[in-house]
């Protein structure tokens, strides 16, 4: 089982994030290529928050693909293309993943695959 922390050496995360996630020896690794928020088929949502609440549907269906879980998420990186779609995001993540941790590092960047594509979200999880 992994094992999040926040050590009292570091300032509180500034979300719901962990910034520790030890994983165990001999995990299986799972890394998830970048979702966006295309549905199965194929749709893409129509705003940021919408989007964010699909690219993460997506991580959850290729754990569960996987027999993983959100509890097995080590870290997940977030290109948002305006910063002023981090506040979707972060109501979009408390939707979809409730109250998981694990690790995060979010980038504000200049665009996507295409122009209205505003978030994507790349995931690494480990489990036994």
């Amino acid at each position: 089982m992994n094992i999040t922390s926040n050590p009292s050496t570091v300032h509180p995360p500034l979300g719901q994030y962990a910034h520790v996630v030890e994983v165990p020896d001999n995990a299986r690794w799972l890394v998830i290529s970048g979702q966006v928020g295309i549905d199965r088929k194929g749709k893409l949502a129509t705003n940021a928050r919408k989007q964010s609440e699909q690219a993460l549907r997506n991580i959850l269906a290729c754990l569960r693909d996987h027999g993983m879980s959100k509890r097995d998420l080590v870290k997940t990186t977030v290109y948002l293309t305006d910063s002023r779609f981090i506040d979707d995001f972060r109501a979009a993540r408390k939707k979809v993943m409730g109250s998981a941790l694990y690790t995060n590092t979010m980038v504000i960047i200049d665009g996507l695959a295409t122009p209205d594509i505003v978030v994507e979200i790349e995931a690494w999880a480990a489990g036994r």
